[in-house]
């Protein structure tokens, strides 16, 4: 078989155009499964063979974990990779080195030569499993000390799922989503998620997780440790979390950081245990210092607040959160959803009776339009007002000017990642 190293090529391609060949690999074709993954992994010498990794799983808070435990090791000097998905912006996002992007350039060459190669050896990939590869072999090339690498949909049967031995596992919490996919009970998702745990190789999850009787069978056959995290002892202050032994200042809000910060002290304590040379102090900055975009992120100068909140679960804790952080605030929501989410059930925990709610389109094929959205809003609340604007520019616009004229209100902007990721460089420019 002809080995990838061995291959040459002499096309370049631009970032646009490595994007315009990926995504027409059907974005929305999830074929969950290992084999293509592995095949092409295989012609590329297996690179994630050679990577120490730690995989996460979970319903919500990957993300925010993987981005609170890679600041803490790049803080204690080490060479960090960071895998993550969905991406706001640009999909160079998903694929990091020391929290830096991979380049355009490198992320076009990486994309066209991998589907190339799946071409060339038949091996009908999806557009994740082709950036999964490209990532691998990303971090392989650039020997970094460590990767954290978040899957996609699930883990048992997730593109991330090929590594054999991570150092660890971690599970965060878990809820209801993707039950088309995934099953349509805690302990049917559970399993699914539980399915990244390798054989003699510990997994951390909190005590608070919901699938955790299942988690703890699943890694007792694998004769894996289960390390448990607890957060009932807590305090949540503003911009610091406090335990009993330490308080931690962590720029990320949201209730929900303290389960997720009890799973990474945890993690750390066995990274520790295990030879990483990770100080009270490179542990404190790094929480200090973490950066994660669209998870409760406010805009403080334009006083609107961003989040996905594309679950119940998420929706629950989002506005717990909003309700402590800003008790005296009046919200204005612009609100979009994805026809594949539950919205109905999403509505009834966001929104209530004195918000105002500006119903609008995601900058996707998938969107709920916004009138079916105003009809489920008012079927709950009838005297809830709302309003509703087909084009997401102007429903931004009318949220902020509804904003403008009342200084003791917050807009805030949740429903789809898609949404965030499209009006995010526009709020920020």
């Amino acid at each position: 078989m002809r080995l990838f190293n061995h291959w040459q090529v002499k096309e370049k391609m631009s970032y646009s155009q490595a994007i315009s060949l990926l995504t027409s690999q059907k974005k929305f074709r999830i074929k969950l499964g290992l084999e293509r993954v592995l095949e092409l992994l295989k012609l590329l010498n297996n690179p994630q063979e050679n990577i120490k990794i730690i995989h996460v799983a979970g319903t919500n808070g990957k993300g925010s974990t993987c981005a609170m435990l890679e600041s803490v090791l790049r803080h204690a000097d080490y060479k960090t990779g960071l895998y993550t998905s969905p991406h706001l912006v640009d999909y160079t996002e998903r694929i990091k080195i020391n929290n830096n992007e991979i380049a355009k350039e490198q992320f076009a060459d990486l994309i066209f030569k991998i589907i190339k190669l799946s071409k060339d050896y038949d091996i009908a990939a999806t557009e994740f499993e082709i950036l999964t590869v490209a990532a691998f072999e990303y971090f392989d090339q650039n020997n970094v000390d460590i990767v954290l690498l978040e899957t996609g949909l699930g883990g048992r049967l997730d593109a991330t799922n090929v590594i054999t031995k991570p150092i660890l596992s971690i599970i965060t919490s878990i809820s209801l989503d993707h039950t088309d996919r995934l099953g349509d009970t805690i302990e049917k998702i559970a399993f699914e998620k539980a399915g990244i745990i390798k054989r003699t190789q510990p997994v951390v999850v909190s005590k608070l997780n919901k699938g955790l009787n299942i988690i703890k069978e699943i890694a007792q056959q694998k004769n894996s440790k289960v390390l448990l995290s607890d957060c009932s002892d807590y305090e949540l202050d503003k911009f610091k979390i406090k335990t009993p032994e330490e308080e931690y200042e962590l720029p990320l809000l949201g209730y929900w950081q303290m389960e997720n910060l009890s799973v990474v002290l945890e993690s750390v304590n066995y990274l520790s245990s295990i030879g990483f040379n990770i100080s009270l102090d490179m542990l404190k900055q790094g929480l200090k210092n973490v950066k994660w975009s669209a998870r409760m992120q406010y805009l403080q100068e334009k006083n609107i607040l961003l989040d996905g909140a594309h679950n119940e679960s998420a929706a629950t804790l989002l506005r717990k959160s909003l309700d402590f952080y800003f008790p005296n605030k009046k919200i204005v929501w612009v609100y979009s959803s994805l026809n594949t989410k539950n919205y109905k059930s999403i509505i009834k925990k966001l929104f209530k009776r004195h918000d105002k709610v500006i119903c609008t389109n995601v900058p996707s094929a998938a969107s709920v339009e916004p009138y079916l959205l105003k009809k489920d809003v008012l079927s709950i609340n009838p005297k809830q007002e709302v309003y509703e604007k087909a084009e997401l520019e102007a429903a931004i616009k009318l949220a902020i000017s509804i904003n403008t004229d009342n200084e003791d209100s917050l807009c805030v902007i949740a429903g789809s990642f898609y949404t965030i990721g499209y009006v995010l460089p526009i709020l920020l420019s």
